[in-house]
């Protein structure tokens, strides 16, 4: 049997108001008493799997969630949903696409740059 892994994406105002009035608004859903509003989207395992190879530091959470992904690949992310109207298949392979994926991993790189590395308990001492 095939795995499928979620993903959140977080919408704030902005991102609600270009999605109103689509489908898409029906799949919304509400976290910390609807202080945030995400969309969960099914990602299949053969996604999943791409997604963990081109981003070292993505992982899997014991919920099943795919998280820490660059913020550039979860704002691309939003940015598909939103032209394809779509939480399909679909979005992951445009997404995925060698174009989009090199933009979305130079980005990415830019934001290792700006993001100083958490230090880790031991390296305090």
């Amino acid at each position: 049997m095939d795995m499928t892994y979620k993903m959140a994406v977080i919408l704030d105002k902005t991102r609600l108001e270009r999605i109103k009035g689509t489908a898409l608004e029906k799949i919304v859903k509400d976290l910390y008493g609807g202080y945030l509003k995400v969309i969960e989207l099914e990602v299949p395992d053969d996604i999943a799997q791409r997604i963990l190879k081109e981003f070292p530091r993505a992982r899997i959470d014991a919920r099943g969630f795919i998280e820490e992904t660059p913020v550039a690949f979860k704002r691309e992310l939003f940015e598909v949903i939103a032209q394809l109207r779509s939480t399909g298949r679909d979005i992951f392979e445009e997404l995925l696409k060698p174009e989009r994926l090199g933009r979305i991993k130079e980005m990415a790189a830019k934001e290792e740059e700006y993001l100083p590395p958490p230090s880790l308990p031991e390296e305090a001492k």
